[in-house]
């Protein structure tokens, strides 16, 4: 199987678990714990760099998973990274991250942060036309970093509204329906020579992943035949690649979605572009896993609840949007070994105070006691990133394994960390 789908087995996740109990990394009054493959993370960047043109940049989305350490060995393995605000440059440059192959595209950059991050050397995708406007009035007679614009392909959603970014309505870029508009600004602006576009990041059929791609990319031999041959320099393709959280899910190899753009647009390789890929999620929501004792079981009318301490706080959008967003469960006893026995239906609850706090809902597992461990799967991606600070529950210890190596990517908070957090100044 490729390590680009790979998906952690709960042998392997009982193995690290242990071996972090044993080590001292998972101490007696550790409640939970993210862990993160980066043997796999490396893996998923060389198969990038293996079936993508050398000398692609595969800027590595930083809102996915900010943890520094992790951004760190990313760099480290060759990857750039893709900021979708300017505290996530200022992360991409702690990780270590050379300015040339930081990507900044928020789109709502304020003047300052754009003076910023023409004065760094970060790359830059402009949102809209008024954002143009700022650089162009801010970079004079010198010679900026690499500036692309963000075109919204307009291909229509996936099966995720709150995911699907190239809606004829999206916030997010120019529409491609105001072509002339894009044309004229290319002629206008010598410093634009890029191309970028994002169709969203879950829920996106590879024939809708590949159509955005290709509408943009459409928009080269106009651009040049106004502004002159050569001036598209780069062209960025975003990420979106889906990633399977349901066993029926059918994974989309890495290979397939390359393919799927040679045979549909031969022109993106013909090696005369430089390329940009911002995958996120498909690099890490299957590196990641978390572990979390489970501190009470109680009876509450027909059904057996299994308190544990990650919840809402971590699975944000499994709390309010469980229809669309799913985590395996598994349970592993006090020891952190699988647990078989009989089964029962159980509902997984968090340690929020309120109602919604539930991570599954009436779920055939084996029997949980406290103490016991819930082990959730495919939780590396968009979940510590968008951790709630409701009921100011410190952040999780996170924990990076490679083979037999574990390492602390980030130490827990304590509740002097999370004072500060909410206090005047630090």
């Amino acid at each position: 199987m490729s390590r680009w789908i790979e998906r952690t087995r709960v042998e392997d996740a009982s193995a690290v678990l242990r071996r972090a109990i044993a080590e001292g990394l998972f101490s007696k009054d550790t409640t939970a714990a993210l862990f993160h493959d980066l043997g796999r993370v490396r893996a998923r960047l060389a198969e990038l760099a293996e079936r993508f043109p050398e000398g692609t940049l595969h800027a590595v989305a930083i809102k996915a998973n900010p943890v520094v350490e992790l951004l760190r060995a990313l760099v480290q393995a060759g990857a750039g990274l893709e900021a979708a605000s300017f505290e996530e440059v200022r992360l991409a440059l702690a990780a270590g991250c050379p300015a040339s192959r930081i990507v900044f595209d928020s789109p709502a950059k304020t003047r300052d942060e754009l003076a910023q991050a023409l004065a760094l050397g970060v790359r830059i995708n402009i949102d809209n036309m008024d954002e143009l406007d700022r650089i162009a009035s801010s970079i004079g007679a010198s010679e900026p970093p690499l500036v692309g614009l963000r075109v919204n392909p307009q291909v229509g959603g996936g099966s995720i509204a709150l995911t699907s970014v190239a809606t004829r309505s999206s916030k997010f870029g120019v529409p491609i329906e105001r072509r002339a508009e894009i044309l004229a600004a290319f002629e206008a602006h010598p410093f634009l020579r890029a191309l970028h576009v994002h169709v969203g990041s879950q829920g996106m059929p590879l024939d809708r992943l590949v159509e955005g791609v290709a509408r943009v990319f459409s928009l080269r031999d106009d651009i040049e035949r106004r502004a002159g041959r050569g001036r598209v320099r780069a062209f960025d393709l975003g990420g979106g690649l889906p990633v399977a959280y349901r066993p029926e899910d059918e994974a989309i190899p890495l290979s397939a979605y390359v393919d799927a753009l040679k045979g549909r647009i031969p022109g993106l390789f013909a090696g005369d572009l430089g390329l940009v890929t911002e995958f996120g999620r498909a690099i890490h929501a299957t590196a990641g896993w978390a572990a979390s004792r489970v501190e009470y079981v109680k009876q509450a009318g027909d059904e057996r609840l299994a308190v544990i301490h990650l919840g809402a706080d971590l699975l944000v959008r499994r709390a309010y949007r469980p229809d669309e967003w799913h985590h395996e469960i598994a349970v592993l006893d006090a020891e952190g070994r699988p647990k078989g026995g009989p089964t029962e239906r159980v509902t997984l609850v968090g340690p929020l105070c309120f109602s919604g706090d539930v991570i599954a809902h009436n779920t055939v597992l084996p029997r949980i006691d406290p103490g016991d461990f819930v082990l959730l799967h495919d939780v590396g991606a968009y979940t510590l990133g968008m951790w709630s600070r409701h009921c100011s529950r410190g952040l999780p210890l996170v924990l990076g394994h490679d083979g037999d190596e574990l390492s602390v990517l980030k130490e827990h908070e304590t509740p002097d960390d999370v004072v500060a957090f909410w206090s005047k100044s630090r």
